[in-house]
């Protein structure tokens, strides 16, 4: 198993921050791997100012994921309230995707929202042409809700849509 050590984000990892989820999300660095979105959305996945925002934002974090000193991975982790919590811009470098960084990501982003927030359940939305991703986060206990929220479609600043079709599914699962 990779040895990673995980911690909070903080501005001045915001530009090394943005490379890596661009790397992951969009362009031909992220068909490096198996779970960009470049085939479905072309244009930036997120920005700085974004990334600084969330920083910004007591009821957000950001956990940096590294391995031996370098930068391989990131998760958000966000407080909605009522004993839930939001999982969001999950992200392993492309070049080490299927070693088991995502898995160590999302274990961090629960306890971290059960520590942080209080929460007993995490969601999360998920693009719903992507079943292969859709079905990896089953395996991890994640399920269906039934539930779908539109893709902002007009707002470049999440992408520029390669087909009108996009929706999230809304996933969820119980924290023990």
């Amino acid at each position: 198993m990779i040895a990673a050590t995980f911690r909070p984000a903080a501005s001045s990892d915001v530009a090394a921050l943005h490379r890596l989820v661009e790397s992951a999300y969009r362009g031909d660095s992220a068909k490096a791997g198996w779970t960009h979105e470049a085939d479905l959305l072309g244009g930036q996945r997120t920005d700085e100012a974004e990334l600084l925002d969330i920083l910004a934002d007591a009821s957000r974090v950001i956990l940096l994921a590294e391995v031996d000193g370098v930068l391989t991975g990131c998760v958000q982790v966000a407080d909605q309230g009522q004993g839930l919590a939001y999982l969001g811009l999950l992200t392993v470098d492309p070049a080490r995707q299927a070693g088991g960084l995502g898995r160590l990501l999302i274990d961090a982003a629960e306890a971290e929202a059960r520590s942080r927030f209080g929460a007993t359940r995490m969601e999360m939305t998920v693009i719903r042409q992507r079943a292969e991703l859709i079905a990896w986060y089953e395996r991890r206990g994640y399920v269906l809700t039934g539930e779908t929220r539109p893709f902002p479609l007009d707002d470049e600043r999440f992408g520029l849509p390669q087909t009108r079709e996009l929706e999230f599914v809304v996933m969820e699962k119980a924290l023990g």
